[in-house]
This record gives C-alpha cells, sequence and structure tokens, in this order.
C-alpha cells in the first residue's frame, strides 16, 4: 500500500511502478478486482 485516502487507499505494484485505488469496503466486485489487477498489471491466478 503506498497511502492512505478518506475513503480509498493506493497500492502500488513496486515491479512495475503502477499505481490503482482500491475501495475500503468489506466486498468489492470481482469485475472491480478484475480492473485493479488490470491496473496494477497483476496476472490472474
Amino acid at each position: 500500500m503506498k497511502r492512505h485516502g478518506s475513503r480509498h487507499d493506493i497500492y502500488a505494484n513496486p515491479a512495475t511502478g503502477k499505481q490503482a485505488p482500491v475501495p475500503r469496503h468489506p466486498e468489492i466486485r470481482e469485475s472491480l478486482c478484475r480492473l485493479i489487477r488490470r491496473q496494477l498489471e497483476i496476472a490472474q491466478q
């Protein structure tokens, strides 16, 4: 995690330098998970 925001946290991929906002909700949709992975250039497991 790079930093805290008011409603989102900013996560960074140190290998690529890419950053993405991640909402602080108990659950997030699978479509949002795919978007975050794509933004951070993380391979799907």
